[in-house]
């Protein structure tokens, strides 16, 4: 039951929210219902609202994302994985050894302890992140907080870029214009469904993204179904994943870790400027533009970095490749990684 503090919370936020949303999308910033209410949730959790975007929305707002990014991709991510398999893995490998080496210096300088920097400086997948580095007997606060500012500034970073370097045409908050059709629309909720399921049940990372991502991409580009969401869903969508992201930063947390908030800010910003920098590079090894370079290497969450890949003028099935695998990849040598980052600690912590 929701009480009137929590109830007056929400409107409050929903308010915000749709205000700042649709200033960002009228200036044409892609995922400007991902990036406005991430914005004011922030504000929202640091002064200490009493709400919280249940876990199961989280799960359903990511599912409808994956969704959207099956219409948009189809079977072409396996073909790219199968056409540019090495260098894509390169990529991957690149992101990773630089949040490695983050990790090393974080935990070298004892910004903070044990095996906490190994797993908030992991690239991609901080829900899973945080749950794996609980089971491995690290401080899950300590690594959320990472995992989040990196977040927050990836998707500001990626937002600004894109903005930046298209011409606002496209945007994530109006993927289209006619009304979807009630049978497409009740298809892509089954997948949505069917899909996190099943993903679940198989224990894969990300289950409530990737399983409706890969069970609807196939059946579109089979010809099987239709996906559609109407506007008004997956601007909730956006907005849930961003309220989920940004409430996670509360005061307590940030008192928690204040000592560590420059350092913080530093490697992460050190890491998104070293991935850009090899963003740069790739576009002169590949045929891709600079804004695809740089949403695939960006070290942020899958979901975040869809949702910006999806509205903006870019080689999509590339930066989702990228992306879905660089995921597998931090979850598989995680906690190899974390054990390797710990043996950088000085003596005695």
């Amino acid at each position: 039951m929701i009480d009137r503090p929590q109830l007056l919370g929400w409107a409050a936020l929903v308010a915000a929210s749709g205000l700042l949303g649709w200033t960002l999308s009228r200036a044409g910033f892609p995922a400007a219902f991902l990036l406005g209410p991430m914005l004011v949730a922030i504000v929202f959790g640091v002064r200490g609202a009493p709400i919280r975007v249940p876990r199961l929305g989280f799960l359903a707002a990511q599912s409808f994302i994956g969704c959207l990014v099956a219409h948009s991709a189809t079977g072409e991510i396996a073909r790219t994985l199968h056409d540019d398999g090495l260098v894509i893995l390169a990529v991957v490998l690149v992101t990773v050894a630089v949040a490695a080496g983050v990790g090393v210096v974080l935990t070298r300088f004892q910004v903070l302890p044990g095996t906490t920097a190994a797993w908030g400086s992991s690239p991609g997948g901080a829900a899973a992140m945080v749950a794996m580095a609980e089971d491995h007997g690290s401080d899950a606060r300590l690594v959320a907080f990472m995992q989040y500012v990196r977040v927050a500034v990836v998707v500001v970073s990626a937002s600004l870029a894109a903005r930046l370097l298209t011409d606002g045409s496209a945007s994530a908050s109006a993927p289209g214009h006619a009304a979807p059709a009630a049978l497409s629309v009740a298809a892509t909720l089954v997948i949505a469904v069917v899909g996190a399921s099943v993903a679940t049940w198989l224990r894969l990372p990300s289950a409530a993204l990737i399983g409706p991502m890969g069970l609807g991409a196939g059946l579109h580009a089979a010809g099987l179904a239709d996906l559609a969401l109407p506007e008004p869903l997956l601007a909730a969508a956006y907005a849930g994943i961003g309220w989920y992201v940004g409430l996670r930063f509360t005061r307590a947390t940030v008192r928690t870790v204040l000592h560590a908030l420059p350092s913080v800010l530093a490697a992460t910003l050190a890491m998104v400027s070293i991935c850009a920098l090899w963003a740069w590079g790739l576009t002169g090894w590949l045929s891709i533009d600079y804004l695809t370079a740089f949403l695939a290497t960006s070290p942020g969450g899958l979901d975040s970095v869809a949702i910006i890949a999806v509205g903006s003028k870019v080689d999509v099935p590339f930066v989702l490749a990228v992306q879905t695998l660089r995921l597998f990849v931090v979850l598989l040598t995680g906690p190899i990684l974390a054990r390797w980052i710990a043996r950088a600690a000085p003596e005695g912590r």
